[in-house]
């Protein structure tokens, strides 16, 4: 079983669900095969758009999202152009509106503070409107609580919830954890996939094939 290079919606009559890889245009932001965004507000169509904040390309900042990740409706990621410096006595942009006060516009990132890439891993559950900020990595098969702000990273199987988004516990064992990041079964060939799906459904790490 494969994507077909351009499907959209892997649901037959299903409009509020999407392939994410094969609607984004904008080279900055990256995402895996069966990686699917789910929106019942808007058009999930328009994602870069209503998802994806303040990721001008003059920053050159970079969205990458891997492999079989869930984004739930209104998931936010937002980048470095909504920081404001800190090392400046005045939170105000001044290079931003360098016509005005006679600075260099090849200075504007110098408005705010760049903290980097956004990136998630694979398998990954992004709650209902959670929040993700610029300079966050969130590891394989982490779960991110509805609602919650993430603004540090966030460690492999690992579920987080609240402002600021805090680790409420570990999805496994370490022994488990361990052999997943080993196994990466988000790599195999999708007939593979097919072949363990049971195995992977019923978390019976040991009957893998």
């Amino acid at each position: 079983m494969t994507i077909p290079v351009k499907k959209i919606y892997p649901r037959t009559g299903d409009k509020q669900t999407v392939y994410l890889k094969n609607i984004i245009s904008d080279p900055n932001i990256r995402v895996g095969d069966f990686t699917m965004y789910n929106d019942f507000v808007n058009d999930p169509l328009l994602f870069e758009k209503n998802n994806v904040l303040y990721h001008y390309p003059i920053n050159n900042d970079k969205l990458k999202i891997g492999k079989y990740c869930s984004i739930a409706c209104g998931a936010k990621f937002i980048f470095n152009s909504a920081n404001h410096t800190l090392s400046s006595l005045s939170t105000y942009p001044f290079p931003l509106f360098f016509e005005e006060w006679g600075l260099d516009k090849k200075d504007v990132t110098k408005s705010w503070d760049n903290k980097g890439d956004i990136v998630i891993g694979n398998d990954v559950w992004i709650g209902y409107e959670a929040i993700i900020l610029s300079g966050v990595t969130i590891g394989d098969g982490a779960i991110i609580g509805a609602r919650a702000v993430v603004t540090k990273d966030v460690p492999p199987y690992t579920i987080v919830g609240g402002v600021p988004a805090k680790a409420i516990k570990k999805r496994f064992s370490e022994d488990t954890i361990s052999r997943l990041l080993e196994i990466k079964w988000w790599d195999w060939p999708e007939d593979r996939v097919s072949i363990n799906l049971k195995e992977i459904q019923n978390g019976d790490i040991d009957r893998l094939k």
